[in-house]
């Protein structure tokens, strides 16, 4: 759908060493993703009983097989004692066992017996002694611990950890903060916690994090879940908070970043290209100029943060909070083309988490957790005279207030039926306040492209009003989400089968956008050809004239919505032989939308994804593990496809000359040259028939993934591994609108025709939802409201020439150091390529979020030339981080990240003629006359190096710490995207074409202060 909505948004013994890769590599041990707790495995003495006994009082006991095995499964995360016992009598015992999330800490008993009981040296398994792939459940992925997440230099974002996993790079500025992984596209994600789904429940871009010093633990996924999760075909971001202990702990933290460390931004220029005839800039004057100032542009952050966390009853019920509360304030100018002014902003970013758990008894425990997120950013514009450079301060300009405000509440229960029997169910809902407003929106239209205004009635001074913004929320605009899910695990012999249910619902009441003043905006424009017709296509002829003109744009897309997802899956973990482990599984997902009158426009009916996976401990010892896997995913549509698609919408553009401009900046003397208010999509807020806008035999998004890798111990200290990793995307989901024309070339209409029909006798959608390549089949209803006629459109038939393409293949490899008491150290290197047509759900290189509903597919000359390099992309990533522990006051710790730069796009009108063949304007992989397949040219490479040191003084036990953490010490700011929109008429070049959108955050440092006791 063409785009009306661009947003400019983590030293143990030998032995000790090959226990933890057993458990992290494919021994016996479990994991999950988006689980909570782990597990402890191990051999000991055939017929002794194992007492686990942790810091959360939960202890359990289990029965040691007659093969010499036991497990104790599904435990809350924790330090553990685990002992053998014998006749009543510990005869051998481990201390501080640390559990990871997700996987077993293997902790073996040799010769332990009531005759030789003896006290041996504790052992601790932590998560940086492990790995970062676990293969026994056949996933891939990295976890990063609360004190790595204490010790490393990051961004306090849950994206920011998920940047050290191989494969994770940044997702385009426009959509915010989110990360792309293995090729996928930002929206195709999942946020997790404590096993809830916190992904953005209106777009699913990005989702709800915890306060950053209440994590515990991070798992990234990056492929190869387990058949007991989907609706992700990118990765998965599950965090599991800090629970209470027996023991009494509070904190506080205070974080400074100080604006005078913060280095300055350097002006930008129009470019200043030598353009061939019979191309001009839109505005000849402005190449080489100043685009825009940076001038004063700075930024300084504080955050606070504290807990408190401790027994309510020793050993049954314990309580932790977390609360921290950060701000920004900074200054931004606009560019030239903008709002002349400096957006003077503040960020008010506060966060609550608390949790509750019940040891109801050694069987029984529940889980309760609070968690409520605030995101809101509010502003003033001061003026800025771009000619003199100075601020003439306050008039009446304010950029957009929004908050995003959510707050969620989740329950779990489990019951450990038997020793190997265990049953678990999660239930969660959630409130999420979605408000955007301008302070300044007085009923005046916002004025855009003032610098295009005829000099002849402006002065020459551009003249605009005190609407800053273009679009608004809803003053009720909402989202809730409700889920269950419920598993059954059962141990039986050497199969653990499992089984159970995972189900999500999603309601929206008034999301979508409606455009601010009186409901519509003007746009000025300038032809460098006056006699030029702008948009044939649809009617509109050529200014004349000296080219100048305005067009009348309204945008509402305001709706309400739902969709229910539901799934059920079965599972097999069999340990094949002491050596081999295969794990077998099917899910079935069910995906239902509604539209605003609650009628079901997408069913995906039974979707059946298969994953198998295997791994081979191939000396037995647990130094070399070679692995696969094999998996389907599907992903589902969230809320948003209902708008502009199943619900009424209106997107429009109205074309006139013009003999006057009035004080507020709008147009009079309007002359049309046009037939009124045209649509290139057909949006004229006319009812959707939502049986007629999805395909009736549409298939969910999914995608096909294979992993082979190894793994392998080198000596004592060091572990290494590869892995390569093939993704591609076997059916994907966009719209089509190349339906219906007023001169019946649409591609509807020509197929009726051919099936002897004619099209005025068949009401046609503007825009419809499809399987781009695939034969869809679609219900549209008669015109005289009797009846409905089937139509079945082939790739052919819309005139496409292949169908939705991503493949995706990535060889990560892995070398680490875990921490030994002084220093630990990873290193990772990807080499990878993202290709086809299709970057999934959103179009990054003009920052368009209409989730699966993008400009791409829209006609089939939009995808001319359109293979080539993907928007996510990379094709070198190097990353290495660690710390070294010089005294026990002192530690430095450092990270840094290479990453080859983003393909570049080049969207211009079509072929040597500059033609628009369906009124798309600058929207074909077209420029200057000649075809530009996405990445030709590359964005510079990205580097960031980012280092800190900590001081943890004796005189204070070790609980007081002071940090500085310098971040982008070689302030590198290259940009990260560019303006990919090469013309603003046909002939006209962009003046704003190329020039940077998104840049490196410069260097900055970071000032800390912590106390814990």
């Amino acid at each position: 759908m063409n785009s009306g909505n661009i947003r400019k948004a983590q030293f143990l013994r030998r032995s000790a060493l090959a226990f933890a890769l057993a458990a992290g590599l494919g021994g016996t041990g479990e994991v999950l993703a988006q689980a909570t707790t782990g597990e402890i495995f191990g051999q000991a003495t055939p017929g002794a009983t194992v007492q686990a006994s942790g810091t959360t009082g939960v202890t359990r006991e289990v029965a040691v097989g007659q093969d010499g095995r036991y497990r104790i499964g599904n435990l809350p995360l924790g330090s553990y004692t685990v002992n053998v016992v014998q006749n009543g009598q510990v005869v051998d015992s481990r201390k501080n066992v640390g559990l990871t999330v997700g996987q077993g800490s293997e902790v073996s008993f040799v010769g332990a017996s009531a005759a030789n009981a003896q006290s041996l040296e504790s052992v601790t398994v932590s998560a940086s002694a492990l790995p970062p792939i676990d293969v026994s459940a056949v996933d891939s992925r990295t976890v990063v611990t609360s004190e790595q997440l204490a010790r490393l230099p990051l961004g306090r974002t849950a994206e920011a950890i998920a940047l050290l996993a191989p494969g994770v790079v940044t997702g385009n500025g426009a959509f915010g903060r989110t990360v792309s992984f293995g090729g996928a596209g930002v929206s195709e994600n999942a946020y997790y916690i404590n096993g809830y789904n916190t992904s953005d429940p209106l777009k699913n871009l990005g989702g709800i994090s915890l306060p950053y010093g209440a994590i515990d633990q991070q798992e990234v996924y990056t492929g190869g879940y387990s058949a007991r999760y989907g609706r992700s075909d990118g990765g998965v971001i599950s965090q599991v908070g800090k629970r209470g202990t027996n023991e009494w702990h509070f904190g506080a933290q205070v974080l400074w970043e100080p604006k005078f460390t913060r280095a300055a931004r350097p002006n930008q220029f129009f470019p200043n290209e030598n353009l061939s005839a019979p191309y001009g800039y839109t505005d000849d004057t402005l190449p080489g100029t100043l685009y825009r100032s940076r001038e004063g542009d700075t930024q300084w952050t504080r955050t606070i943060s504290g807990y408190a966390g401790g027994p309510l009853i020793k050993d049954k019920l314990y309580m932790f909070v977390a609360a921290e509360t950060e701000k920004t304030e900074g200054k931004s100018t606009n560019t030239v083309l903008q709002t002349p002014a400096t957006n003077n902003y503040t960020y008010h970013l506060p966060k609550y988490y608390a949790k509750l758990d019940w040891n109801i008894n050694d069987s029984n425990i529940l889980e309760l957790t609070g968690i409520r997120s605030v995101d809101e950013e509010e502003g003033v514009y001061s003026t800025f005279d771009y000619d003199d450079r100075i601020h003439t301060g306050f008039e009446g300009q304010y950029p957009d207030t929004t908050k995003i405000a959510a707050k969620y509440g989740i329950a779990k229960y489990t019951s450990y039926i038997t020793d190997d029997l265990t049953f678990s169910a999660t239930y969660g809902k959630s409130h999420t306040d979605d408000i955007r407003r301008n302070p300044g929106d007085l009923g005046l239209p916002f004025i855009s492209g003032a610098t295009n205004q005829d000099p002849a009635f402006n002065g020459g001074d551009p003249i605009r009003n005190s609407t800053a913004t273009t679009q608004k929320n809803a003053a009720d605009a909402n989202s809730k989400t409700r889920g269950l899910r419920a598993d059954l695990e059962w141990q039986v012999g050497d199969h653990r089968l499992a089984g159970g249910i995972d189900n999500m619902f999603y309601s929206a009441h008034n999301e979508g956008v409606a455009t601010t003043g009186p409901g519509y905006l003007w746009i000025y424009g300038h032809a460098n050809d006056p006699t030029v017709d702008l948009n044939p296509i649809l009617g509109v002829g050529a200014p004349g004239g000296d080219g100048y003109y305005a067009r009348r744009y309204i945008f509402n897309t305001t709706t309400s919505m739902s969709v229910d997802q539901k799934a059920y899956f079965v599972e097999d973990k069999w340990q094949v032989t002491d050596k081999f482990l295969i794990t077998a599984g099917v899910r079935n997902d069910r995906f239902k939308n509604f539209n605003n009158n609650g009628k079901s426009y997408v069913n995906s009916g039974n979707q059946w994804a298969p994953r198998l996976g295997a791994s081979w401990d191939v000396f037995g010892d647990s130094s070399l593990k070679i692995y696969g896997n094999l998996g389907r995913y599907y992903l589902a549509l969230p809320n948003s496809v209902a708008i502009r698609g199943a619900s009424s919408s209106i997107f429009t553009n109205e074309y006139f000359t013009y003999t006057g401009i009035d004080a507020n900046g709008e147009p009079t003397g309007l002359t049309g040259f046009g037939p009124g208010p045209v649509s290139s999509n057909g949006e004229y807020g006319q009812p959707n028939d939502p049986k007629s806008i999805t395909a009736t035999n549409l298939k969910s998004q999914y995608q096909d993934e294979a992993i082979l890798g190894f793994d392998k111990t080198l000596g004592t200290q060091w572990v290494t591994g590869a892995k390569f990793t093939l993704r591609r995307l076997q059916a994907a989901i966009d719209d089509v609108c190349d339906t219906a024309n007023g001169d019946g070339t649409g591609k509807v209409q020509l197929k009726l025709l051919s099936m002897g029909v004619d099209p005025d006798s068949v009401t046609i959608p503007g825009c419809v939802i499809f399987n781009p390549g695939k034969s869809n089949n679609f219900s549209f209803a008669n015109a005289d409201g009797n009846g409905r006629t089937e139509v079945k459109m082939s790739k052919d038939d819309w005139g496409f020439t292949q169908g939705a393409k991503r493949k995706y293949y990535a060889l990560d490899l892995y070398l680490e150091h875990p921490f030994d008491g002084k220093w630990f150290a990873h290193v990772d290197y990807t080499f990878s390529k993202s290709y086809g047509n299709t970057e999934g759900q959103v179009k990054s290189d003009i920052g368009q979020d209409d989730i699966s509903k993008t400009q791409d597919w829209d006609a089939a000359a939009l995808m001319v030339h359109s293979n080539g390099l993907l928007a996510n992309d990379r094709k070198h990533q190097f990353k290495a981080y660690g710390y070294y522990q010089f005294t026990p006051e002192w530690m430095v710790s450092g990270s840094v990240r290479l990453t080859s730069g983003a393909p570049k796009s080049c969207l211009g009108f079509f072929g040597p003629d500059d033609d628009d063949p369906i009124g798309y304007g600058s929207s074909y992989h077209s420029c200057a006359g000649k075809l530009y397949a996405p990445g030709e040219q590359r964005q510079p490479w990205v580097k960031q190096l980012d280092l800190a040191v900590e001081y943890r003084p004796e005189f204070a036990d070790h609980k007081l710490a002071f940090g500085f953490q310098v971040f982008n010490v070689t302030n590198e700011q290259k940009p990260l995207s560019t303006d990919a929109t090469y013309e603003d008429d046909r002939f006209t070049v962009s003046n704003s074409y190329n020039t940077g959108v998104y840049y490196q955050t410069p260097r900055y440092a970071r000032l800390t202060a912590t106390y814990d006791f």
